[in-house]
């Protein structure tokens, strides 16, 4: 199996060098040269097998030769053991043909979780296997640091930089970050947005004689590896409604596009998907996108669902990729563009390729709040913001027929985010005890401006000390 960057110009590479370089050097990112297939009785069969043999099953389909399928099998076991419900991503019914998919039973109660325990043990074993070490930069809108920081927390091989953007995330997620004290990791409050984050990010992996120096690599949902991860609970989420003999529909809160991506990309395997609704809150751009065929950033907006607040969404330049026939030169073509001037207009072909699958919507703060208090009404249990972005999208768009289920993805657990559910609800969300442990833990962290300079200075001192 061979990975290829969506802008062209970029050397194939193997499993192991996608996973450890993050970002191809041509600043594309790594999509798979030809797309694994599953059988229909393949996907029927992950009904009721444990969460992490379905994983290993299809992790072995894109690791290929570089990591025997015994290895990855004992990888995904370690990973999903310290989950806490024994399903991992267990789905739990709201309304007869409307479901949530809990992905919030991780160490660090986000959706994160999935990915990043998957990479932190890919990582051990392949840079044991090459007698490496790596520095890992990880920007975060709030859930993606904290999963980092738990997942390579006090491993010998990595060093582990997450870029946060201060005052634009909740208390909650950024503890999971600053009262974390092991040596590998640090915790860094950016003094401007995630799109901020993330452009110091990219700047870094450009640089090659930068990320040479430091051994830099990258596990945002930027990682393909990230993008296989999450695909997995897609297919376990539909074998246990009757797919792929009957049609599914996922609703996906959507910022960096990642979750809504590995959708896409089960579908591409072999997964009966109906529709992917990509739920935006103000931050909109994929909506918008999706609807009126112009990718345009704006100004990132402060919403309830801090983790969406981005106007730069990354894996929608995979998306763009594959609509536009895997054309490396027209992505690249693309995507400068919308580096110099911020918006590209989608070539027809392609938006119609998009559209055949997702459907954008973008969901108000009132709406948003309305619907973790009509949650609450209903079963008496509370939601955390970015999942009631997808319910409320999910029930704008609705499916195509009375048979096929919705799916919203549940993304993190309402003690995240108290003071938004408690505003909109007037209750309270339990603490678990993870986050529980927190709370009177001193917070460390530093501090860095919105400049590139800045932040290649800070690593480069944190690497090479």
């Amino acid at each position: 199996m061979k990975y290829l960057s969506t802008r062209g110009t970029a050397p194939p590479v193997g499993f192991v060098d996608a996973l450890l370089q993050g970002l191809a050097p041509d600043g594309g990112l790594y999509a798979p040269e030809a797309w694994p297939a599953l059988t229909r009785p393949q996907i029927a069969a992950f009904a009721g097998r444990p969460y992490a043999e379905v994983a290993a099953q299809i992790v072995s389909l894109f690791a290929g030769e570089d990591i025997a399928a015994e290895t990855i099998g004992d990888i995904c076991a370690q990973a999903y053991a310290s989950f806490a419900h024994p399903a991992v991503a267990p789905l739990r019914q709201l309304a007869p043909g409307l479901f949530l998919l809990e992905l919030f039973h991780g160490p660090t109660l986000a959706f994160k979780d999935i990915g990043l325990q998957l990479l932190a043990h890919l990582y051990d074993h392949a840079l044991a296997a090459r007698g490496r070490t790596m520095t890992v930069v990880c920007a975060t809108s709030g859930d993606t640091g904290g999963a980092a920081v738990e997942a390579f927390r006090g491993r010998a091989n990595v060093r582990l930089v997450a870029l946060f953007p201060e005052g634009r995330i909740s208390e909650n997620q950024r503890r999971f970050m600053t009262a974390r004290t092991d040596d590998n990791v640090r915790a860094v409050a950016v003094a401007g947005d995630f799109d901020d984050c993330q452009a110091m990010l990219k700047a870094m992996l450009e640089d090659g004689q930068f990320a040479r120096a430091v051994q830099l690599t990258a596990v945002n949902s930027i990682n393909f590896a990230r993008i296989v991860a999450q695909s997995v609970y897609h297919f376990t989420a539909a074998a246990a409604l009757g797919g792929p003999a009957r049609a599914i529909a996922f609703a996906t809160p959507t910022g960096n596009f990642g979750d809504a991506y590995a959708g896409w990309a089960a579908r591409r395997m072999g997964l009966n998907v109906e529709r992917i609704v990509a739920a935006t809150n103000a931050n909109d751009i994929v909506a918008r996108a999706l609807r009126q065929g112009r990718y345009q950033r704006g100004a990132a907006l402060a919403t309830q669902s801090p983790a969406m607040d981005i106007q730069v969404a990354s894996n929608f330049e995979r998306l763009y990729f594959e609509c536009a026939g895997r054309s490396g030169e027209e992505t690249a073509r693309a995507f400068r563009a919308f580096a110099a001037t911020g918006a590209i207009d989608i070539p027809p072909a392609a938006l119609g390729a998009m559209g055949g699958v997702f459907q954008g919507v973008a969901v108000s703060e009132d709406d948003t709040a309305r619907t973790i208090l009509a949650v609450y009404n209903e079963i008496g249990e509370l939601i955390d913001p970015h999942t009631a972005v997808a319910l409320a999208g999910a029930r704008k768009v609705g499916t195509a027929g009375p048979n096929t289920p919705m799916i919203c993805l549940a993304t993190a657990h309402p003690a995240k985010f108290p003071q938004a559910v408690h505003a909109a609800a007037g209750v309270w969300p339990n603490v678990p005890p993870a986050m529980g442990a927190l709370a009177d833990v001193a917070e460390k962290f530093d501090r860095l401006p919105a400049d590139i300079e800045a932040a290649k200075a800070y690593v480069r001192d944190f690497a090479l000390s």
